[in-house]
């Protein structure tokens, strides 16, 4: 969720063998990023979006943080707030983890398209500069987290014992626990619980020539290949192997970036058709019911059955559907282009940071008793962080990150040629 959405091309997109010559000559790498040409414009409501599956993954904590009160205040049968917020359709307000799901379709798409674009796409380059662009955030994220920790003693007797809060967030830390979680490589994070997450952007950084050369190779058979994208993230929905539950999702963002060309002309055609309009709604509904469905559904799937996870890997379509919606879909597009969105998606990475140190801390200054008390704080709080935090640091990264990308494809640039005149 780290890149900024990039921009459509004016040309049509090559045929397969050319592409996958390219594509298998970007592999040895090598022009410099400041030599590439620059497309004609923005898929700027990706940004949008991406700005709005931050505020919902905002919203899914603290969801979680007053799931304790919640239930035992009403229960949680039908009728009661928990129910409303967790079985019905107000829950696409807080579906944190589905939300999640399109950052990495998001990812897939965006990182893919400048390696598709580029006549000669640096790899070396552009892995180093999304190090650079992943990783400061990321130590700055948990500098803040451990100084809230310090400042602010976390007293576990306040929160709701086996809650969200109590099991997953860290009540002191050590320096060995904060190396190990800077460095990406750990399935936990109990200082800034979301940077699990970003364990898995590492990982398709590292992996996109491959996931690029394996969309180019299968474009053609795309319908299957999402299904067998799909049949591989249920497996490891089922087997708990994070890395079989997680990838196929980006690869699946990549596939649409493959496709692009063929996503907007294929839309440009259905728009001069009666009924566009609806057929519009219908895409960005039934997205946001796979998206969440295994919600609803939890009376008759409960979410450890076989069902129950088969509906969960739903989410992954739904993420797909509303990737594509944002792209095609004219009132969308209208509505993720807007100020608002567009603020939110210019400090989302920065959002998506900050806000879990803040809200746990908080918190635990009052208790998960009074969580509402805790939203009204967090909310705004970290919106004015996030926005300070994207001055701060986030910007400063991205410079960076383009000077280390220029730098190394530079220098890779030169390695080839040498190799090569030997």
């Amino acid at each position: 969720m780290t890149h900024q959405s990039q921009e459509t091309s004016s040309t049509e997109h090559p045929e397969s063998a050319t592409t996958l010559k390219r594509v298998t000559g970007q592999l040895a790498i090598v022009r410099p990023p400041s030599t590439t040409p620059a497309p004609a414009r923005r898929l700027s409501a990706l940004d949008g979006l991406r700005g709005v599956a931050a505020l919902i993954v905002m919203f899914h904590h603290v969801y979680l943080v007053a799931v304790p009160a919640l239930r035992s205040g009403g229960g949680s049968a039908p009728g009661s707030i928990y129910w409303w917020v967790s079985e019905t359709p107000v829950k696409i307000l807080t579906a944190g983890s589905e939300a999640v799901l399109v950052f990495f379709v998001l990812s897939g798409l965006v990182v893919a398209l400048p390696a598709l674009r580029a006549p000669r796409f640096s790899w070396p380059g552009f892995l180093s500069g999304r190090i650079a662009r992943i990783y400061l955030p990321v130590w700055a994220s948990l500098a803040i987290g451990t100084a809230l920790i310090w400042f602010f003693p976390r007293n576990i007797r306040v929160v709701t014992p086996g809650s969200w809060v109590a099991d997953t967030n860290a009540t002191s830390t050590t320096a060995a626990a904060l190396l190990n979680q800077a460095s990406l490589t750990t399935a936990s994070y109990d200082v800034n619980n979301v940077l699990w997450s970003l364990r898995w952007e590492l990982a398709f950084s590292v992996l996109l020539p491959l996931f690029v050369l394996v969309a180019v190779l299968v474009r053609r058979h795309w319908l299957l290949a999402v299904f067998a994208a799909f049949a591989l993230g249920l497996l490891g929905l089922l087997t708990n192997i994070d890395a079989l539950r997680y990838l196929p999702v980006f690869f699946i963002g990549t596939l649409m970036a493959v496709r692009l060309e063929s996503i907007q002309d294929w839309s440009r055609r259905c728009l001069c058709r009666p009924n566009a309009h609806r057929w519009g709604v219908a895409l960005v509904v039934g997205s946001l019911a796979l998206l969440v469905g295994h919600w609803w559904a939890q009376p008759l799937a409960a979410p450890g059955s076989l069902l129950g996870k088969v509906l969960t890997q739903l989410a992954v379509l739904g993420a797909a559907g509303l990737v594509l919606s944002a792209i095609i879909v004219p009132f969308l597009r209208r509505a993720l282009d807007s100020r608002p969105s567009q603020w939110l998606g210019r400090v989302s990475f920065s959002l998506y940071l900050v806000h879990v140190p803040i809200l746990v801390t908080l918190t635990f200054i009052f208790g998960d008793d009074k969580w509402w008390l805790v939203a009204l704080i967090t909310v705004p709080l970290a919106l004015v962080i996030s926005w300070g935090f994207h001055v701060a640091v986030e910007r400063p990264s991205h410079r960076l990150a383009r000077r280390t990308a220029h730098t190394v494809a530079a220098g890779a640039t030169r390695i080839v040629e040498r190799v090569t005149k030997r």
